[in-house]
């Protein structure tokens, strides 16, 4: 039987591909360009689109279990389409937004528990991973200025969160998908780190060998300094994260080591698997 990813080349999709090929599993890989998905020997790679549910039946011929990411537009032909396919086990990258108080206002929130919500209402078996923050939203952020100024401009130096990295996210995925006992589970993961903003910058100026200067500027010069590179949602989402957190703890888990049997990476070794991203 074959495991489906799809986003297969996108920062959490890659490392659940490469993990459910070291756990023996066939794989057949999505991609919108499958000819330019650069994926690893061996790796089956056919075109689709959730968007395009006439892309999916094919994609899904002879599947059995599904790595998804949350895209509402277009899952209810998904769902349609693993059904009739035979498909048996859903995991969805979701967020852990969808669990905090007022949830049902966080339009991010909203748009992965649509997601959850349809595929639990298919009948097909799933897990849901909702991780909180991702470390790779520092791309998002501070690639830019970090490369080209050596410089991080933010207005909450002292906000702390718990970055998880793309690869514990991918390792629950694999877990789920090959080992028993993870049907029908959400896993909420955080972090095994509360760290201030100023601190992670710290922790990259340490991968990179050099000093970055942080900047403590404005709300107003900040939603427009991040409008350069994130949707207008997501600036929104973060400077209310951020300024909620502002010399507060965030919430840090145990999931990965609990699920997995091994600890979750630290940030700081994110920054040393990512420096080269900042150069």
């Amino acid at each position: 039987m074959v495991a489906v990813v799809f986003g297969a080349r996108g920062n959490v999709g890659r490392h659940v591909v490469s993990g459910l090929l070291a756990a023996g599993e066939k794989v057949r890989a999505t991609s919108r360009t499958p000819d330019a998905a650069g994926l690893p020997p061996g790796v089956e790679v056919v075109a689709a689109d959730l968007e395009r549910p006439e892309t999916l039946r094919a994609a899904l011929e002879g599947a059995e279990k599904v790595f998804l990411y949350a895209k509402p537009d277009g899952v209810e032909g998904f769902v349609d389409a693993a059904a009739d396919a035979g498909v048996r086990h859903v995991v969805l990258l979701s967020s852990a937004a969808v669990v905090v108080p007022d949830a049902e206002r966080n339009p991010i929130a909203r748009q992965h528990r649509t997601v959850e919500s349809a595929i639990e209402r298919s009948g097909i078996d799933w897990t849901f991973v909702r991780p909180g923050m991702f470390a790779t939203n520092t791309l998002w952020w501070w690639q830019r200025p970090i490369r080209d100024e050596g410089v991080v401009r933010n207005p909450y130096p002292d906000a702390q969160t718990a970055p998880v990295h793309e690869k514990d996210m991918a390792a629950l995925a694999v877990t789920a998908l090959t080992r028993p006992g993870h049907r029908r589970q959400a896993y909420t993961v955080y972090g095994p780190q509360s760290l201030t903003l100023r601190r992670q910058v710290e922790h990259l100026g340490d991968a990179l060998g050099r000093t970055i200067r942080f900047e403590v500027i404005s709300v107003v010069e900040a939603r427009a300094e991040l409008g350069k590179t994130i949707p207008a949602i997501g600036v929104e989402t973060f400077l209310r994260q951020w300024a909620a957190r502002d010399g507060t703890p965030a919430q840090v888990s145990t999931t990965v080591e609990d699920v997995t049997g091994r600890p979750a990476r630290t940030f700081a070794q994110w920054t040393v698997d990512h420096a080269g991203d900042f150069r």
